[in-house]
């Protein structure tokens, strides 16, 4: 009785709140948070994730309009979990959107693909997933390679904001880059039909997915970039920044980042290696 009562007494004076959380592959885990680390990363009591609708690899929305599901979803509830805290989703139709929101404070994580214009306004972690940034030409096109595009006369559609434009607008010198009014979903497609432009810019699973249903089009097999996507917090909060970067590593580690990918059928998505 007497060895309750201290064991207890130890944890009404521990500083940390433990959780037991299931991975997806169904081991359990133990996470001990501090509370300064929890007040990091949700100072209203409720952490808010910035979901990016646009990236159908990471993101899935659902035709009846219930909750989208995808890799993003699982990462931020396993977080919430850890923290103790409510999750709230708030979703957006574009990485550009989402990166315009934190100016408003409308977050306090989100996901997305790392690019320097972004690092200087967010603490990113390692990448947990590599995807491939592609072209896709008329089927007749002369363009074969990346190498390619770059070339005067030549114009490129791409999504405002998103990765594939931040990089292609550090990169490209001679080839003009034609910008859709959003980042998000199907925009450099849409675009590039529609003003009929030489190439498309994109994430290689949306345009390989609309190229089944075209026989008109056709995609690059080469990729001209790998997006990494990351979890980052607004600079400023570096229990937090610090805490997520040892908690992205751990969900690669542990299969929970396969494991959501496999679960939400995104087989083509690769795990990124351990950071470093």
């Amino acid at each position: 009785m007497r060895s309750i009562v201290i064991a207890a007494a130890v944890a009404l004076a521990s500083p940390t709140v433990t959780f037991a959380q299931t991975n997806p592959q169904g081991a359990s885990t133990v996470s001990q948070v501090a509370p300064d680390i929890v007040k990091s990363f949700a100072p209203t009591g409720r952490l808010r994730a910035a979901i990016n609708q646009g990236n159908s690899v990471l993101v899935q929305k659902q035709a009846d309009g219930s909750e989208p599901k995808g890799v993003t979803i699982m990462l931020a509830k396993e977080l919430g979990k850890r923290l103790g805290v409510p999750v709230d989703l708030v979703l957006f139709n574009a990485a550009g959107e989402v990166f315009a929101a934190l100016k408003e404070g409308r977050w306090d994580i989100a996901f997305l693909a790392v690019e320097p214009v972004r690092a200087a306004e967010i603490d990113f972690t390692a990448p947990y997933v590599l995807i491939e940034g592609a072209y896709m030409v008329p089927k007749d096109s002369p363009l074969k390679t990346p190498a390619d595009v770059d070339k005067k006369g030549i114009r490129i559609a791409v999504g405002r904001g998103s990765a594939y434009d931040l990089y292609l607008t550090r990169t490209i010198k001679n080839a003009e880059i034609v910008r859709a009014s959003t980042g998000g979903g199907r925009a450099s497609i849409d675009l590039f039909l529609k003003e009929k432009l030489d190439t498309a810019a994109g994430v290689r699973q949306p345009l390989d997915e609309y190229a089944k249903t075209d026989p008109s089009v056709r995609v690059m097999e080469q990729r001209f970039m790998a997006i990494e996507q990351a979890m980052g917090t607004p600079k400023g909060r570096d229990a937090a920044a610090q805490y997520l970067k040892g908690f992205i590593e751990e969900m690669k580690k542990s299969g929970f980042v396969a494991s959501a990918l496999k679960a939400t059928n995104q087989p083509d998505a690769k795990v990124a290696p351990a950071a470093n």
